[in-house]
């Protein structure tokens, strides 16, 4: 009986200590509990800018490529020997120049003789005028000297034509290509001698969609971009529109003059093009980092309050879904979502969520440019 009172003793007394310690622990855990409800985090510090309305250029987009105004591939008339190159590959020749003599001796040879029976019967011809005018020939002896010294001359001038033929020099000024033929070579009739390209201006051809023919005419600025940076453009006008719209694209054939001292473009190239419309468009613009990406939508981060240092109410977040339009620069177009004035953080999007508090700190906020133009671009 003793050992029993004994035993429930002992297991009295674990019972009080297992619930002495569980209600210290209770007591704990409530304590923490409430300690973690009424704690506050620090606020975020975040960089911010304000949506702001601004006119961006309204333009019209296309890829296009470049042509020279006048290009051809220089080529023989005749077949002939190479006699001469006189030029080098590259090289920017005025119009007239020479650039390759065929070897013309026989002809030349054939000149002189030809040259001799014109004189000849040019002395001829004048002394049979002379014995008309005396009665001494007859008229018909005149026509057949006058028909002889016409085909003697006719017969030079065809020698002429062969050797100027042979003697081929630039139609019209621009930049020589790659030279495609050699010294002592003999040419086909045909065969291909260099590229010959004017440089400035230059054409670009594009096509635009047959919805925008009420926005184009001629004298309208265009601009082409040769590289990713859209900083980076040549300028020019619209120079020549299509009568016709493509009944399969619905599409309608553009050409613009391009200015082109340079060199920078050249026949051949593709380019992006931007045609300028004479009335700007109104934008409401932020910052392209200002706009966090999802697949289901776009948003930013709007702050609310305290942005101010009168303002004494704390600035919370409050996540804005966006629409968004074209980009440019650093920054972008919303289109709805956004009202002009609001206040958005500007960078680190990424971090935030809906109703976090922050504080407002430019101090390391970067420079947002239309127009950036980085030093390694």
């Amino acid at each position: 009986m003793k050992m029993y009172l004994r035993i429930i003793l002992a297991l009295a007394g674990v019972v009080f200590i297992l619930g002495g310690l569980g209600t210290v622990k209770g007591l704990q855990i409530r304590e923490l509990i409430a300690q973690n409800e009424s704690f506050t985090p620090a606020p975020q510090a975040v960089t911010v800018a304000t949506a702001q309305m601004t006119q961006w250029e309204k333009t019209l987009s296309a890829v296009g490529s470049l042509e020279a105004v006048q290009g051809m591939l220089v080529s023989a008339e005749m077949s002939g020997k190479v006699d001469q190159i006189a030029f080098k590959a590259g090289s920017w020749v005025a119009a007239g120049r020479l650039l390759l003599q065929q070897d013309v001796s026989e002809e030349r040879a054939a000149l002189r003789a030809a040259d001799s029976r014109a004189r000849l019967a040019g002395k001829e011809l004048q002394r049979a005028k002379q014995l008309n005018n005396e009665n001494v020939v007859t008229a018909s002896v005149l026509d057949e000297k006058e028909a002889e010294y016409e085909q003697a001359v006719a017969e030079m001038e065809q020698i002429k034509a062969v050797i100027a033929k042979k003697t081929i020099r630039a139609p019209f000024a621009g930049r020589l290509g790659i030279r495609l033929v050699d010294q002592g070579q003999v040419l086909e009739s045909g065969q291909a001698i260099v590229s010959l390209q004017s440089m400035d201006p230059i054409f670009v051809n594009f096509t635009l969609p047959q919805q925008t023919i009420h926005h184009l005419e001629t004298g309208l600025v265009v601009r082409a971009h040769p590289t990713a940076n859209k900083a980076v453009f040549v300028s020019g006008r619209l120079s020549a529109l299509n009568p016709d719209v493509d009944p399969g694209t619905r599409n309608i054939q553009v050409q613009a003059t391009l200015t082109n001292a340079d060199e920078r473009l050249r026949p051949g190239m593709f380019v992006r093009v931007s045609v300028l419309l004479p009335e700007p468009e109104p934008v409401l613009t932020i910052p392209v980092t200002a706009v966090l990406h999802a697949p289901y939508s776009d948003s930013v981060f709007v702050v609310d309050g305290g942005t101010e240092a009168s303002d004494p109410a704390a600035p919370v977040l409050r996540q804005t879904f966006v629409q968004l339009g074209e980009k440019r620069g650093d920054f972008i177009a919303v289109r709805d979502g956004l009202q002009a004035g609001e206040t958005v953080v500007s960078t680190g999007v990424f971090r935030l969520r809906n109703g976090m508090p922050v504080t407002v700190d430019n101090r390391l906020s970067p420079e947002f440019e239309l127009t950036p133009q980085p030093e390694n671009a």
